[in-house]
């Protein structure tokens, strides 16, 4: 019986021994492990075995990227404006051996070092540039804590602001004006679309009198040519028609006088027509002298017979 004990005590001493000796590190883990108090390795992730009673797992680190929604501060700006600041922290451990030994508390750490460098920041800038530059605030706080934390071992991956509350005075403030900055840019909006469409109008009245005017021109200038082509069409059919008539008259070998009387005539019709403008063959000073002629006939006739 007593042998059946003491077979049961060293198995189970056996079994404490054995867990004792063998641990699983999980993926995206880190185990620290000590001999004797001091630092001995680092465990990866699977299946090891330390030695009982003498090594020991001081911690086992998570590797994966953490994030922290820390607490809002309030942080007084450059223009002496109380304002409350939330941010978010994104850090990820990159070494486990520094995270275990060269910074008590990891977190606690990271919280007070982000308080403080956004206290110093924010505190360098007014409250409208503080609004209107987050991003550059969240790139300066980035590399400042990224710096800060790299002797720890911890990589800080982004760092973000996740609201800025004024005062409800100031937040009154900037509402009304942010009001009055709308309503100027839609007076401005107005008036510069008032401004363009007279300028649009006086535009298309201007170009409309001138293509008004242009079609006047060429009508004028058509009708003007019309006519003229009309009047010379005119005169020279008439004159055509006097050089075929004259010339019906000169194959029947007349006289000069008979062709003189013919040419009056003619010269009487024809200023009593449209065209005013007349066109003599090249016979007319010789018909010229046979006018003279009949001139003197008459006036020598009457002359006698008076004389008679």
């Amino acid at each position: 019986m007593g042998s059946l004990i003491l077979w049961l005590l060293l198995l189970i001493v056996v079994i404490v021994i054995a867990s004792k000796s063998v641990i699983i590190v999980k993926q995206a883990t880190a185990a620290i492990v000590e001999r004797l108090g001091q630092f001995s390795r680092k465990l990866g992730p699977g299946l090891h075995v330390i030695t009982p009673f003498i090594e020991s797992v001081r911690k086992v680190v998570d590797l994966r990227e953490q994030v922290w929604d820390y607490p809002s501060q309030e942080i007084i700006t450059k223009d002496n404006v109380v304002v409350k600041i939330d941010n978010v922290m994104y850090y990820m451990i990159t070494d486990p051996v520094k995270s275990v030994y060269e910074v008590q508390n990891v977190d606690q750490a990271i919280l007070k070092l982000s308080q403080t460098a956004i206290r110093n920041i924010c505190g360098n800038l007014t409250l409208d540039e503080l609004l209107t530059s987050r991003e550059r605030v969240n790139e300066i706080l980035r590399k400042d804590l990224d710096k800060a934390t790299d002797p720890w071992g911890i990589k800080v991956t982004r760092v973000e602001l996740k609201a800025i509350n004024p005062p409800p005075e100031i937040q009154e403030a900037m509402t009304k004006q942010m009001k009055a900055e709308r309503d100027k840019r839609a007076m401005v909006l107005e008036a510069e679309g008032v401004k363009q469409s007279a300028i649009l109008k006086a535009e298309g009245e201007k170009q409309a009198k001138i293509l008004s005017a242009e079609g006047d021109k060429q009508a004028k200038i058509l009708q003007a040519e019309g006519e003229a082509q009309a009047t010379l069409t005119i005169a020279q059919a008439k004159a055509k028609a006097v050089e075929v008539y004259f010339n019906g008259i000169h194959q029947g070998n007349p006289t000069k006088d008979v062709i003189a009387v013919q040419y009056m005539d003619t010269l009487n019709k024809m200023a009593n027509g449209t065209a005013t403008k007349i066109f003599l063959p090249y016979e007319s000073s010789a018909l010229l002298g046979s006018l003279g002629a009949i001139k003197e006939i008459f006036v020598n006739g009457s002359t006698n017979k008076k004389s008679k």
